[in-house]
């Protein structure tokens, strides 16, 4: 892939309306991109219909919600939730008797990880174990939502998970490093992708993030050609990510966090949608701008691009909202500090010879360095340390308007999708939120 297609005109579109169907396939937790499309399902008078990755018992086993997490879940998402468990991935599968990828990790050292080698013949068996236990799930899943949607009904599926890191304790101090080390506590994620340990982490990301579209797709087949038969129009998505255009210098240039590990299963999630979309089933991938969240936090850094969109907002046609957005934002400054020395900080970053050499499109994801790490480790830590509180900043307040916008254009644009995948980038969601609140 050469170019990213971005959605450039907000979505005119209308589809969805009360008696039709929201499925989130993934459960919702906590703050996080698929609040922002329960949001306009909300709004648009749907049924909400939910998923579960279950809970395990102390013995490891996989089991479903019991009476009070079910009904704490369904509160929690506004709608019946299927209770049959969909937990992704598979270091936690294994043939009887015999140990987890997770346990396997336990024997690793900080000391000798990235020499230490895993058994791939049974890593492989228990991938196999853990798909086939996913797609049973699916199956048993969807076997339940068909009888509760009718003929007639049009019926959105949002595609929500993603990660798949193993529960290794190796791996936090190793992620530790990676992602928030600097100087003498630097490591380099290429050092991480090339062991057995980052290899086993790859594949556990592809089942979690991107194979799963794919069952979603496969599994719901029957229920998809029901529906459209009667009339009914079904609609997948899924949240991408494979960096953002941000005003820089005045202009609106493509720029990325590094190293984004996941970045891989992305691209493997953006051509499940294209395949897809090849069969005729609209399905698309949407690629997010960067927002804090309970699992993008590991990422120190991650979150500075947001700043930026409060030049968009002013830009894209900005009116007293944006104002007192921009005006909010410094409020969360400590005395002495002002809104413009962020914005300082953040051009300076963004116009560094470190930062401008992996603004690569076509090389993304790259492997991070310890000039990078320095630089953007560095700018994060001291434009916090400018707040009058960590737990209140900027970028949490930002994050929260990227969600809504994110969730309209989403929602919208799923109408009538222009393509398999589309990059949300700081000009649309700017606009979409003047648009909203101007």
């Amino acid at each position: 892939m050469t170019e990213a297609t971005a959605l450039r005109e907000l979505p005119q579109h209308q589809l969805f309306r009360p008696g039709d169907v929201f499925v989130l396939f993934g459960e919702l937790f906590g703050r996080g991109y698929a609040n922002g499309l329960i949001a306009e399902a909300r709004k648009a008078g749907m049924e909400i219909i939910g998923m579960t990755v279950g809970r395990r018992g102390e013995d490891g086993q996989l089991r479903p919600l019991n009476a009070e997490e079910l009904a704490e879940a369904e509160a929690n998402l506004g709608g019946k939730i299927i209770n049959v468990p969909l937990m992704a991935g598979f270091d936690q599968d294994a043939p009887a008797g015999e140990a987890t990828p997770t346990q396997l990790l336990g024997a690793l050292t900080l000391k000798t990880w990235q020499e230490d080698k895993l058994d791939w013949d049974h890593i492989e068996k228990c991938r196999q174990i853990g798909v086939a236990r996913f797609q049973a799930g699916v199956a048993q899943a969807m076997a339940q939502l068909e009888g509760m949607i009718a003929d007639g009904r049009n019926v959105f599926f949002a595609h929500t998970m993603a990660g798949g890191i193993p529960k290794a304790k190796v791996f936090l101090a190793i992620a530790n490093r990676v992602y928030k080390g600097r100087g003498e506590r630097f490591l380099s994620t290429e050092a991480l992708l090339n062991s057995d340990l980052g290899k086993l982490i790859l594949q556990n990301f592809d089942e979690v993030t991107a194979n799963t579209f794919q069952h979603l797709i496969d599994g719901s087949a029957a229920l998809r050609q029901r529906l459209e038969a009667a009339g009914g129009q079904v609609r997948y998505t899924a949240y991408g990510y494979h960096g953002t255009e941000i005003l820089i210098d005045g202009e609106y240039q493509w720029q990325t966090y590094t190293n984004y590990t996941q970045g891989y299963a992305k691209m493997r999630l953006e051509n499940v949608a294209r395949a897809a979309w090849e069969q005729g089933v609209k399905a698309t991938v949407f690629n997010c701008p960067e927002i804090r969240t309970n699992s993008s936090d590991i990422f120190v850094g991650v979150e500075l691009p947001l700043i930026g969109l409060l030049r968009a907002l002013k830009r894209e046609n900005g009116s007293a909202w944006a104002d007192g957005e921009w005006q909010a934002c410094e409020a969360l400054l400590q005395d002495g500090h002002a809104l413009e020395e962020v914005l300082s900080k953040l051009d300076q970053l963004n116009n560094s010879e470190v930062m401008r050499g992996f603004r690569n499109f076509q090389a993304w994801p790259m492997p991070n360095s310890p000039e990078l790490a320095d630089v953007m480790i560095g700018t994060s830590d001291g434009i916090t340390a400018m707040h009058r509180d960590a737990k209140a900043l900027i970028t949490d307040r930002l994050s929260s308007l990227v969600i809504e916008a994110s969730g309209s254009l989403m929602f919208g644009e799923a109408a009538q999708p222009a393509g398999p995948v589309l990059w949300l980038n700081h000009d649309i969601i700017a606009r979409q939120l003047n648009r909203a609140h101007g």
